[in-house]
């Protein structure tokens, strides 16, 4: 919220939260933080599409983001992103790169229709032995790098600009898919439409996407359900087709399901706070219980000392109060290491957050 707030300070724009029954204290911490944010509780979970139906129904812009509330952005993300939606023609979806908690590239930002032999090639891995072939390269887009900008069919729900009325015009997110392909509905019916849909490398955004799901069974039989709703609408199918695609579902929702199994955290060896308050410093160093060393900005860069070997732990603390959002989005991408984790302190905040995998859930720190 802090790093959306920051993002449309040169805009006219609203920010919508919809609450879809949360059962934390989510809400009261919204309206206590950000008493000029729209929020709406609905009174049960209906559903990803539902809650973002409600959202742009209130909406009053000419253009619309659809959201995820694990997600970073840039300062000057949206001034970008709609920068160039402007400049296209029939334009459809626009989305940017994700990257996750640790820096690393998010594929699923950039993807193909999943037709039977694009699902085929996914659920047996065949893009990854043949990531140049673009008979087997589709179902991530690979005809574009992360770092190339161009046209794509289909985009994640965690970060999608449209105009509103296209939204409107389609009819918005099929409310009978509570998760999952929703996205990939939206974005297929806008290509359905004669529309053009883009993935945008100029800004990047952090997506913690273990934060949305936690992967048991209950995300198993909704992802099944998911995939069964796309193809049904969609594609006429055979026998064999739905058997196969039923073997896949099932083999693929497994997987997925055991990705997100929760891993031992193991701490790190040692600490960098990236920040010019040593009030924090100190503080952080009584709570961590370790020595922790510090670093600044030289010339708008963040440098440490390389002392730190890339054969160690290193969790390395970003202050957001000294740093702005995309020096620390930045930062995240050039120096992703499995060597190194990091962890953000917002704006204004008591607590330390952060994800050491695209299928953790990360964790909260209080100090």
């Amino acid at each position: 919220m802090l790093s959306v707030q920051k993002a449309i300070q040169n805009l006219e724009a609203e920010i919508i939260v919809i609450d879809n029954n949360s059962s934390d204290d989510s809400c009261a911490m919204m309206q206590q933080r950000f008493p000029n944010v729209k929020l709406i509780q609905n009174a049960a979970n209906s559903g990803f599409p539902k809650g973002n139906n409600i959202g742009v129904a209130e909406a009053k812009g000419e253009y619309i983001c659809i959201l995820n509330p694990d997600t970073v952005v840039a300062e000057d993300t949206f001034e970008k992103v709609l920068a160039f939606a402007k400049k296209q023609t029939n334009l459809g979806i626009v989305g940017c790169k994700l990257i996750d908690g640790t820096g690393n590239f998010l594929p699923e930002c950039k993807r193909g229709i999943p037709t039977p032999w694009v699902a085929f090639t996914k659920i047996f891995g065949l893009y990854k032995f043949f990531p140049n072939a673009s008979l087997f390269n589709k179902y991530y887009a690979q005809h574009l790098s992360e770092n190339q900008t161009g046209k794509v069919e289909i985009l994640v729900g965690a970060f999608m600009v449209m105009q509103r009325e296209l939204y409107t015009d389609l009819g918005g997110f099929d409310e009978k898919c509570f998760m999952y392909s929703d996205d990939i509905d939206l974005s297929y019916m806008a290509l359905q439409n004669g529309k053009s849909n883009y993935y945008f490398h100029e800004t990047t955004v952090i997506h913690y996407k273990g934060e949305s799901t936690v992967k048991d069974g209950t995300y198993m039989k909704r992802f099944q359900e998911a995939m069964n709703f796309f193809y049904k609408k969609h594609f006429k199918v055979s026998v064999f087709f739905s058997l196969f695609m039923k073997i896949g579902i099932v083999f693929f929702s497994f997987v997925k399901m055991f990705q997100g199994k929760s891993k031992p955290k193991s701490q790190p060896n040692s600490y960098i706070l990236i920040s010019e308050d040593e009030a924090l410093w100190e503080k952080l160093q009584q709570k961590l219980q370790k020595n922790i060393a510090r670093a600044l900005l030289e010339n708008g860069k963040i440098v440490f000392s390389q002392t730190f070997s890339k054969d160690k732990k290193v969790e390395i603390i970003l202050d957001l109060n000294y740093l702005s959002f995309k020096n620390a989005i930045t930062f995240l991408e050039e120096n992703k290491n499995n060597s190194f984790t990091f962890k953000l302190l917002p704006i204004a905040s008591d607590f330390i957050i952060g994800s050491n995998s695209s299928s953790d859930r990360g964790e909260v720190i209080n100090l």
